[in-house]
């Protein structure tokens, strides 16, 4: 397939579509699922018009490194991203397939996302602001935009695969999915992005905050979804780093930054995006992929 091909949405006649998320269309092939990574792209919770050229194979591509890298510290739902390998129903979908696709294991997802941040940035700033806190925890006074915290914090979210996620605190999430549970998947959350935190910090980047998901798989929690990729994380630069303002990204908050300069209410439609910002977002894909697993 052309790699200058854009893939905004995926028809594989014959296999079940589970769910069509913001990025990604699922299909459920019994004990398995097939994740597609499209090149679709979302800001404010809102899927734009256009797709990102490469940005499904990116997201692929850095989710299979992290999952390997990090299979000491929990176990994934990554089974194979090796179409030869596929069910035989799949042989004829190939070229729609091949790089931006995963076969998995059919986890139950937890209704929250496990967003673990390093530094004081977006949402969590705001918070910052308003209340010296970001998900009821309580962070030390004077701190500024982009600032290390003094330790990772785990700070879930509710889960939607339209509109807003919206971010809650210990208790809130000890209801949503038990105390148990939520013990492992902070342990697990923020182990993983420590050791990813470090490794990145060798390549030069930042890991300022990144959010993981975790789903049940016969009697234990395992790693689901995508993981550590720039519509999951915020990737700035070292050289440079200056807190007390915002911070060039390897990220999707390119596109954040630009919509945020139109009259857009953040509701849909979403505007149509010129192909000069367009083409720039994809180069911060590659290159976040060219730093991280080279």
């Amino acid at each position: 397939m052309a790699k200058d091909r854009v893939v905004r949405k995926t028809e594989l006649p014959g296999v079940p579509l589970l769910r069509r998320g913001k990025v990604r269309d699922v299909y459920d092939l019994g004990d398995e699922l097939l994740v597609v990574a499209t090149d679709r792209i979302s800001c404010f919770d809102v899927v734009l018009g256009c797709g990102i050229p490469e940005k499904g194979r990116v997201l692929t591509a850095i989710s299979l490194f992290w999952f390997d890298f990090l299979r000491d510290v929990t176990e994934s739902h990554f089974l194979t991203a090796d179409v030869d390998k596929y069910p035989p129903e799949l042989a004829r979908h190939k070229d729609i397939l091949w790089d931006r696709s995963m076969l998995v294991k059919k986890a139950q997802p937890l209704a929250v996302e496990c967003i673990v941040r390093g530094y004081l940035s977006g949402s969590g700033w705001k918070e910052y602001r308003a209340k010296q806190s970001v998900c009821g925890i309580r962070l030390p006074a004077g701190l500024k935009e982009s600032e290390r915290l003094p330790a990772p914090v785990f700070t879930p979210s509710t889960k939607a695969d339209a509109g807003h996620d919206i971010n809650i605190d210990e208790k809130a999430t000890r209801a949503l999915v038990g105390d148990e549970a939520f013990e492992t998947i902070k342990k697990k959350s923020i182990a993983l992005y420590a050791k990813a935190a470090d490794y990145a910090a060798t390549k030069g980047v930042i890991i300022a905050d990144t959010k993981f998901e975790f789903g049940r798989f016969s009697d234990r929690l395992i790693l689901i979804d995508e993981v550590l990729t720039p519509d999951s994380s915020r990737f700035w630069p070292q050289e440079g780093y200056l807190p007390g303002r915002s911070q060039p990204s390897f990220d999707k908050q390119f596109m954040r930054d630009y919509l945020e300069g139109l009259s857009w209410d953040k509701t849909p439609p979403a505007p149509d995006v010129p192909a000069d910002i367009i083409a720039k977002t994809t180069q911060k894909y590659l290159r976040a992929l060219e730093i991280l697993t080279q």
